[in-house]
């Protein structure tokens, strides 16, 4: 499984990068309005920074306006996939970046019939959101596993890219099942390397280091 770290902070991508858990990066409008920078020179960075996939998502909500905006952010980086909203003017809008080369990230989705929409209109990712449908007393990782069986029953191409990551058993989850990637805030790709047993372990070590002639 594929690991995106989901920021638009450089310093945060740097880091994870350093320790081999960035396979890309998601944005989205909240995560760069943090920053206080400008749009285009932040993406410009970090794609920089990260050879593989970078999100960067449009904000119009018409097809005019989104294809404008794709082909725009396409011509930014060769590295750049355009998120659109899972709408009807936004599936619209993955049909035509499909046949113009643009890769796309479909976000917002929260049914397994959307996520099939997009697969038929040839997106390159679709991001369901776990976390959201778990705050509102859905199971997430329930959505996750309708997905992957559809596109698997089908062969469809579009990759699973779970968002909305909250905590590491949201991503062991996804693993298991087989999701091609999880994008999760820098917080939680520290913690998934965390066990308090192997801090025990570290510290007895060091203990027992202290009685060691030398």
């Amino acid at each position: 499984m594929k690991f995106f770290i989901d920021t638009a902070d450089v310093a945060e991508i740097r880091e994870a990068s350093a320790m081999g858990l960035v396979d890309g990066v998601t944005t989205n409008p909240s995560l760069v309005a943090k920053t206080g920078r400008k749009f285009r020179d932040l993406l410009e960075e970090i794609c920089d920074v990260v050879r593989g996939p970078v999100s960067a998502e449009a904000v119009s909500l018409d097809y005019e306006g989104m294809m404008k905006e794709a082909r725009d952010l396409s011509r930014l980086k060769s590295n750049i996939v355009v998120k659109l909203p899972l709408t009807t003017e936004g599936l619209k809008s993955v049909k035509t970046c499909k046949s113009e080369g643009i890769p796309t990230n479909v976000t917002l989705c929260f049914s397994a019939n959307q996520a099939l929409l997009a697969a038929k209109a040839g997106a390159t990712y679709i991001s369901p959101f776990v976390g959201r449908l778990d705050d509102i007393s859905e199971n997430g990782m329930d959505l996750i596993a309708d997905v992957l069986q559809i596109y698997r029953n089908y062969r469809l191409d579009t990759q699973v890219l779970v968002a909305s990551v909250r905590h590491p058993v949201h991503v062991l989850q996804a693993a298991k099942m087989g999701a091609d990637v999880a994008t999760c805030p820098f917080s939680v790709l520290k913690q998934l390397a965390a066990h308090p047993l192997t801090e025990i372990g570290i510290q007895r070590f060091l203990k027992d280091w202290e009685k060691v002639p030398r």
